[in-house]
């Protein structure tokens, strides 16, 4: 699966239980032309898990909220039973590699706009399937 979104937040460096550090991280992958009065898009939220290490994962740790970064990552559906006993379906992506496309943009503290807009621009379209 191929993505173009934004971070939802910072991502968050975490060990797992056999102490091997993974990355985790929810991308807003925003669809469609602008409509409404307020301009809105759709957004799909999606959660990512990476693996790399080195200099690539610093660099994905160190991005802040609401960078513009591309991702290709494998889909795996995993069904699971809640507490309750109720059997649920989840989403697992799991980065193969990601690009940082922009960073972004500082606000004016009086008006709340952004300040100049980047060259990089979010497209129409940020879902597609490999």
């Amino acid at each position: 699966m191929q993505l173009i979104g934004r971070l939802a937040a910072e991502p968050e460096l975490t060990a797992t239980a056999t102490g091997k550090e993974l990355v985790r991280y929810a991308l807003g992958v925003s669809t469609g032309p602008k409509s409404g009065e307020t301009g809105e898009r759709t957004t799909s939220w999606f959660r990512v898990v990476s693996f790399q290490e080195g200099p690539q994962r610093d660099l994905l740790v160190g991005l802040p909220k609401g960078a513009l970064i591309y991702v290709d990552a494998e889909a795996r559906m995993d069904t699971f039973e809640t507490d309750n006993g109720k059997k649920q379906s989840r989403l697992n992506l799991i980065q193969r590699s990601f690009e940082s496309l922009s960073r972004p943009q500082p606000r004016d503290d009086l008006t709340g706009a952004e300040s100049d807009r980047s060259a990089v621009e979010e497209p129409l379209s940020g879902l597609g399937a490999s």
